[in-house]
């Protein structure tokens, strides 16, 4: 039975071995992509058919393919001709100077791919040769010589994001002071400013996500105000984010015990921040339930 990949967006990255392709990879994963580094063009075909198995789970699949592949690599350009006939490719080359290429090879004291016993500069001209006619095929071309890794992540999102990706991916977390700050927080918020659910009979063996507690917690003075007024503050926060091409944010909410008033705050929250364009937020309660 013959899959069908037609509906499928591929990918194909390859270039200049210092020129970013693992930046690259690193981004277009940030925006929702399957990406395979290191790829035989052999094996271009094989995950073409998988993704068309696997239906809407794999929509968009990008692969590294470069020298690294050895005598392999030669059969890239047939590899891509021969998908082209049954699905959406596009081919990404990412170029750099010898000044810029050296400099990058330098600063992580590695030797090119292609440098044998040579120098730096002859394994980078080998593969320029190499890549020549790669380049003259490509779809997209990209000179990383003036970009720093943050640059290039920006114009790559920039590029392939979609109206439905998000360019933000929020956790709001709860948890209780008791047990520890969370690790990985990037903002954090303390809640124990109001009266705690904790020391009223009916409300102590409830939790922040049961309407009785919700409604004590949003009631009582300042609650809103806080809410109303950290939601605002936080979209020049989600924007600034976004420019740094920070993908992924978790702003933790604190109380006591991690059980009412944390709980209940991160719930309104959450309602509020989904409404802001570009922003996916998903809530996590740490410490419910070990009280």
């Amino acid at each position: 039975m013959t899959e069908d990949t037609s509906s499928h967006e591929v990918l194909i990255i390859t270039g200049m071995s210092g020129a970013g392709r693992s930046t690259v990879g690193n981004a277009l994963e940030d925006l929702g992509w399957y990406v395979v580094d290191n790829l035989p063009p052999q094996m271009l075909r094989p995950l073409v058919e998988l993704a068309g198995r696997a239906g809407s789970t794999l929509p968009k699949i990008a692969a590294v393919v470069d020298v690294r592949g050895g005598k392999l690599f030669s059969d890239l350009e047939q590899a891509v001709v021969s998908l082209r006939e049954s699905a959406s490719v596009r081919v990404l080359f990412l170029e750099a100077t010898d000044a810029a290429l050296v400099r990058r090879f330098e600063q992580v004291r590695r030797p090119h791919p292609l440098q044998g016993d040579g120098t730096l500069l002859d394994g980078i001209g080998a593969e320029r040769q190499r890549m020549l006619s790669m380049r003259e095929s490509s779809d997209m071309i990209i000179d990383t010589s003036d970009l720093n890794i943050h640059q290039l992540a920006t114009t790559i999102s920039e590029t392939f994001a979609t109206a439905q990706t998000p360019g933000l991916h929020l956790t709001l977390l709860s948890f209780g002071f008791k047990y520890g700050l969370p690790a990985d927080a990037d903002l954090v918020a303390d809640m124990r400013f109001l009266p705690n659910p904790f020391w009223v009979p009916e409300l102590r063996g409830l939790t922040g996500l049961d309407s009785e507690v919700s409604n004590y917690v949003l009631t009582q003075e300042g609650a809103e105000e806080f809410i109303d007024s950290y939601s605002h503050a936080l979209e020049p926060v989600f924007a600034g984010y976004q420019r740094e091409n920070k993908r992924h944010a978790t702003i933790a909410i604190g109380c006591t015990g991690g059980k009412h008033r944390s709980v209940a705050v991160v719930e309104k929250l959450a309602g509020i921040l989904r409404r802001q364009p570009g922003v996916a937020v998903s809530i996590k309660h740490r410490d419910l339930g070990r009280e």
